[in-house]
């Protein structure tokens, strides 16, 4: 394991510095939206929560945002927020600051960076701000604050209902040019698979995002009574054979992608989170199984497999995360 002295924020000068100021994080996906204004300890002691808008244009859906921006203005603790960090569902386009995120369809290359830039200023705080994907988000809290902490070198997923990711190299977040960087679950595992959401052919979200488990468990003739990858996760915990094979196709796809990963950039450990995780050792002993068939030069064998420690406060933590590394 390669070690670094500090956390991410840390290692910079950013979160980890008191002089830095406080965070204000922004997290956005299909089902909430949420805020918080951040400490540089990582301790959120203001917090506000909507749920993300049904059937609405996109203004609907940013009135949410505001609604959440303006809750977080209350506090006598807003004067002291230097930035701001966005975290979002996406696809993300962070060189535009737009995002077409595909659980919010009112949203199709929505400019959030630029409105949310503009709720803050209506509201006395004129700070720059930063848009990640919410794989990204999720990357720099755990290495903030959780799994990933100390490794220099890291790959972070959320496998749910869809897969996405965010790589730490060199001790520093790495989201690309477009914020996109480490999206795992396009990677191709299987040449001539079936056809992906994205557009290609066998790619890890495909076979192990929730949905594709659960399609594939029914497809092969489990009846379980909740047709959900949960449900699937506690047929494989009890020995089911067609609910143990899905897991075990899961697994084998994560851990194709993570050693391909890992042999291209060096990452020493894997971090996995999300609502498939949450199956434990039903996803985590197939992908460690398989690992040894992929991940097997010298300078990736020893790679690790670890579940995220951060939970539904990662979209949050990393926002902030994010925007003190990358502002700094």
């Amino acid at each position: 394991m390669t070690t670094s002295t500090s956390a991410l924020p840390t290692s910079r000068g950013g979160a980890g510095d008191p002089s830095a100021g406080l965070t204000a994080a922004i997290d956005i996906g299909g089902t909430k939206i949420a805020g918080a204004l951040v400490h540089p300890d990582g301790s959120m002691p203001v917090t506000a929560r909507r749920p993300t808008p049904r059937a609405v244009d996109g203004e609907g859906v940013l009135a949410a945002v505001a609604e959440v921006v303006a809750e977080l203005a209350t506090s006598p603790l807003w004067p002291g927020v230097a930035r701001c960090g966005i975290g979002s569902a996406g696809p993300v386009d962070a060189s535009r600051g737009t995002v077409s995120p595909v659980n919010i369809r009112a949203w199709r290359d929505f400019p959030v960076q630029a409105r949310v830039a503009a709720e803050l200023e209506r509201h006395g705080a004129g700070v720059p701000t930063v848009l990640v994907g919410d794989g990204v988000a999720m990357t720099a809290a755990e290495h903030w604050r959780g799994a990933a902490r100390g490794h220099d070198n890291a790959l972070c997923m959320v496998v749910s209902t869809g897969v996405g990711g965010g790589l730490v190299l060199g001790g520093r977040l790495h989201p690309g040019p477009t914020g996109n960087a480490g999206h795992i679950g396009h990677i191709s595992v299987e040449v001539g698979g079936e056809r992906c959401a994205c557009g290609g052919r066998g790619c890890v979200e495909a076979i192990a995002s929730g949905t594709a488990i659960a399609r594939w468990a029914l497809a092969q003739g489990w009846t379980g009574p909740d047709r959900t990858a949960a449900g699937v996760a506690a047929a494989a915990r009890a020995g089911e054979p067609v609910a143990v094979a899905a897991f075990d196709r899961a697994g084998r796809a994560l851990a194709a992608a993570i050693a391909a990963t890992a042999t291209l950039v060096e990452t020493d450990i894997a971090v996995i989170g999300g609502g498939v995780a949450a199956a434990g050792e039903v996803l985590f002993g197939p992908v460690r199984a398989h690992l040894a068939t992929y991940a097997t030069l010298s300078f990736v064998t020893g790679l690790e497999i670890v579940p995220a420690q951060l939970g539904t406060d990662a979209g949050l933590i990393g926002a902030a995360a994010a925007a003190t590394e990358l502002l700094h």
